[in-house]
């Protein structure tokens, strides 16, 4: 069946804690045709990640040069660090007709939903807030105030589960990634992504 050559665009929102990040690597390591927008943040690396890889690292005077010349399709304050989604990266993949993960908070999310109406969008949950503290804790890197201040976001971001189009419970991996990759699997299918010349060429000559 012949596709449309732009990709398609999955938004991946959750709490800090839920599991997104390594659900999409998982996602992202058994589908070469997926790519994740890497997005710049104005935040210091963590232990293990890859500048291009993870994020782009930039100075906060980079990062509002370039909200000040519209070069973020979404950008968003987090934690006290900004975060935003390169315009051309990101249209640079879709059009080239990569399926994209955007991997961001609700706050872009709102954004991008407003902007590309023929996204889908998912929120993943943990299994329940006792599970998310103490993965929150597991973190080596969390003070006690990075985890109040965490709790306390994830509150506000759970009240916006309905914003999504579908809530995946990551309790065990293997089984999100698997709901994860139908969900796109889905989308792929469905009839606004079939190339309607193709249809018109093969059956109704």
């Amino acid at each position: 069946m012949q596709k449309k050559s732009r990709g398609g665009i999955f938004v991946i929102s959750a709490p800090s804690g839920a599991g997104k990040t390594t659900i999409c690597k998982k996602i992202l390591s058994r589908n070469a045709n997926i790519k994740q927008s890497v997005s710049f943040t104005t935040r210091k690396p963590r232990k293990g990640e890859k500048n291009g890889e993870d994020y782009y690292f930039v100075a906060q005077k980079t990062f509002q040069q370039m909200i000040s010349r519209n070069e973020f399709i979404e950008w968003a304050e987090v934690h006290g660090n900004f975060y935003g989604t390169s315009r051309k990266k990101f249209e640079g993949l879709v059009s080239s007709g990569f399926d994209v993960i955007l991997d961001i908070d609700t706050q872009g999310a709102r954004q991008i939903r407003n902007s590309f109406s023929e996204g889908v969008f998912i929120f993943i949950l943990p299994p329940s807030i006792k599970v998310l503290r103490e993965r929150l804790q597991d973190r080596k890197s969390n003070t006690k105030k990075d985890m109040q201040r965490r709790l306390k976001r994830a509150a506000v971001e759970i009240k916006d589960y309905n914003m999504y189009d579908y809530v995946i419970v990551n309790d065990i991996l293997g089984d999100s990634v698997k709901k994860l990759e139908a969900i796109i699997t889905a989308r792929r299918m469905s009839s606004d992504r079939v190339d309607p010349k193709w249809i018109k060429d093969n059956f109704l000559r």
